[in-house]
């Protein structure tokens, strides 16, 4: 049987913040729509007037990952709605994603949304589109960094505080040994989940690094990791199609472990319905990529700036669970979730 979250302060108030602001959005969001998918150079056209601006959004996605389909499609909602030609790119590796902002740049574009996986790599190519008056805001990962790298504003969760929360649902769940599996080694925003789990969790916590880009190696670590410690009674992945494959490992290796994870996607609504997946935490990604297009557009024809610049707009956590999951479950079913 599934149990919510623990119901600690902190975490009810940065759920609420995270409602707050999906309130507001989903007004915004009256009659827009955007369409999904993975790729570059998406150029989006919509209703409003005005002279059309020109905004890069930029990420650290590996291709396939589902996750990032939802960070993009809520971009291109944001876009349609503000006349804006939306350019998208991603690169997993750090000099890589740095390139592409250059890129950018060289393209002479009105602004640019990005990801802090690794933010020394960033700092240049953020420094390089200030000098050049291209406003740039954060999104997903970088919370802790943004301020200091120079970026305007901040969309996403305190990856800190959800892994905290994490750590104290599993006590709640009885739960005695975690394996935290950090699926891309040196990405800030996933440390920061399996150091919150280890920080509030009192029973055991592991770390397991296996390689994200490598679905079958994920799988196989998983798996192996639990033949060699049958003691492992709970599996925390850290990623929603992670998280689905860790349920086969589980099986493969006889285990009676639980699977919990962060993130959610329609596949993963289904698991948590049907007890295969304890629960998830959300960060809302649509609402991510949305929030960090329509910032810029707001910020170059308003002057507004979110937060006020020093503080992030906040988009979870929040539990996902087998008791709440049908209130989830038709936005998912939409690829808005």
């Amino acid at each position: 049987m599934t149990t919510p979250p623990s119901p600690h302060a902190p975490v009810r108030l940065i759920r609420g913040t995270a409602l707050t602001c999906a309130v507001a959005v989903c007004l915004l969001l009256s009659g827009c729509s955007g369409t999904g998918g993975s790729g570059s150079g998406t150029d989006t056209a919509g209703a409003a007037g005005g002279a059309r601006l020109k905004i890069a959004l930029v990420t650290h996605a590996s291709e396939g990952d589902a996750f990032w389909v939802l960070v993009k499609k809520g971009a291109e909602a944001a876009a349609a709605k503000d006349n804006v030609a939306l350019t998208y790119a991603n690169d997993p590796d750090a000099a890589g994603q740095a390139e592409l902002v250059r890129d950018a740049i060289r393209d002479k574009v009105d602004g640019i949304a990005l990801t802090l996986a690794k933010p020394d790599a960033m700092r240049a190519p953020i420094a390089q589109a200030k000098a050049s008056d291209i406003p740039v805001v954060g999104l997903n990962s970088g919370i802790d960094s943004w301020q200091s790298e120079g970026v305007m504003e901040f969309f996403g969760q305190d990856e800190s505080v959800a892994g905290r929360a994490v750590g104290e649902n599993l006590d709640a769940l009885k739960a005695k040994h975690a394996l935290c599996v950090i699926h891309e080694r040196g990405n800030v925003a996933l440390e920061a989940r399996c150091a919150g789990v280890k920080k509030t969790f009192t029973g055991e916590t592991d770390m397991l690094y296996v390689d994200g880009t490598d679905m079958n190696a994920v799988s196989a670590g998983v798996k192996d990791r639990l033949k060699q410690d049958p003691s492992i009674d709970e599996v925390v992945m850290l990623g929603a199609d992670f998280a689905l494959a860790a349920v086969k490992s589980v099986k493969a290796a006889g285990s009676t472990a639980k699977v919990a994870t962060f993130d959610l996607n329609q596949d993963l609504v289904k698991a948590v319905q049907s007890g295969a997946v304890q629960f998830a935490v959300d960060q809302q990604p649509y609402l991510q990529g949305y929030l960090a297009v329509d910032s810029l557009w707001l910020y170059k024809t308003n002057g507004n700036i979110s937060g006020g610049g020093a503080a992030p707009v906040l988009t979870g956590p929040a539990f996902v669970t087998k008791t709440n999951v049908g209130a989830v479950a038709k936005f998912a079913a939409n690829g808005t979730r």
